[in-house]
């Protein structure tokens, strides 16, 4: 079978979206190798992550074939690509990240497929600029009604893809994302100690991973600490933002700036290491599609607090706490509670880990690949 990938956020997005691209690929080219995989992406020059799937014998990279296409890559990828897709025949074509070519149902012998990863602009507008939005808007929704399927990334998305663009449900298929492998296995005692002297890390710290900015919410564990009799400091890694500012002048005024530490541009390779030597992990965002980095820490051994009101329950499972994103009294107390118990603290940790399971790569493929069969 040929499966053609929109692989243009593999190609150039080290987080959220590259990450799930790259994870689908890989893991379709290494389960199922005996089908070949064209991974479309508009710009040559800009397409330096896809690592090793350059060198998979099943993986062949697929760039503009045409000079005024070459200049126009967005452009094409928004249109241009259905000549090379007419001529290349591929049985499926699946967009990765929220949307599809325009004209995409009209190439009869290819079926399409898109992931819907969230519709977070519809929940909270008020983080998104008005023309963003509407651009999303359209480009969610009309991918979503072309389509021959859809996958949404958790339930919470399916129910909103249903709400709001009135999709029926049995168009929609909900398969999860998982978290890099790396997160499976035991960072060495090397790595760990290249990772603490690095970044001046504490025996012991909360942490938190994931973009500074308001929707991710990290001022609510800032004022948790405040409130909670817990003195552990604070690791927050991320992009640094002008939401990191504001949570950073907090901080000061309310003399918890020797205990918040906010570590930018860190190699991914240390990742492991800092997640599995956390006491505790902590992301209170308001809303998201899936929640990755629960997953990363629960594959840790690490105990996760999460927040209410989206899909956190789905990644982190029924052993996590989880704290509305508003209650800094309600986060302060589950910190307190966890840090103070080290048995609830196995427990989550025991249980958490066999909840990851479900999350694999090969089971999550196997689910893929099922559903390419059942559209032919």
């Amino acid at each position: 079978m040929k499966i053609a990938f929109d692989a243009k956020r593999a190609a150039q997005n080290r987080t959220g979206l590259g990450n799930y691209s790259r994870f689908v690929i890989e893991g379709l080219s290494h389960y199922y190798p005996e089908n070949e995989y064209l991974l479309y992406t508009p710009n040559e020059r800009k397409a330096r992550l896809f690592g090793d799937l350059t060198q998979q014998k099943n993986c062949t990279i697929c760039y503009p074939d045409k000079i005024i296409w070459k200049k126009l890559s967005a452009l094409w990828r928004i249109s241009g690509i259905k000549s090379q897709l007419r001529n290349d025949r591929p049985a499926i074509f699946h967009g990765l990240s929220n949307e599809l070519p325009l004209g995409i149902e009209r190439l009869k012998e290819t079926k399409s497929i898109v992931t819907i990863h969230d519709l977070i602009f519809f929940h909270y507008p008020e983080f998104y600029a008005p023309i963003d939005r509407k651009i999303y808007a359209y480009k969610f929704g009309r991918a979503c009604k072309v389509a021959d399927s859809i996958i949404a990334v958790s339930e919470c998305t399916k129910r909103d893809i249903i709400q709001y663009y009135g999709i029926p449900d049995e168009k929609i298929k909900v398969i999860y994302q998982g978290c890099d492998e790396s997160f499976l296995h035991t960072a060495n005692d090397k790595v760990k100690e290249e990772a603490r002297k690095s970044y001046n890390l504490p025996s012991k710290y909360l942490l938190y991973v994931g973009s500074i900015e308001s929707r991710k919410n990290l001022l609510l564990i800032v004022k948790a600490l405040e409130k909670a009799k817990c003195d552990l400091p604070l690791i927050a890694i991320g992009k640094h933002t002008p939401y990191a500012d504001e949570v950073w002048q907090y901080a000061i005024k309310h003399e918890l700036s020797e205990r918040i530490f906010m570590l930018h541009n860190v190699p991914f390779r240390y990742f492991p290491a800092i997640y599995q030597m956390a006491s505790l992990f902590i992301y209170p965002s308001f809303f998201e599609g899936f929640g990755i980095p629960i997953l990363e820490a629960l594959n840790s051994r690490v105990p996760v607090i999460g927040a209410t009101g989206s899909c956190l329950e789905e990644a982190g499972g029924p052993d996590s706490i989880y704290v509305h994103p508003e209650d800094a009294d309600g986060m302060a107390n589950a910190i307190d509670r966890i840090i103070s118990d080290q048995k609830l603290q196995q427990n989550m940790i025991e249980k958490g880990v066999e909840y990851a399971r479900r999350f694999e790569q090969k089971q999550l493929t196997r689910e893929m690949i099922g559903l390419y069969h059942s559209l032919l």
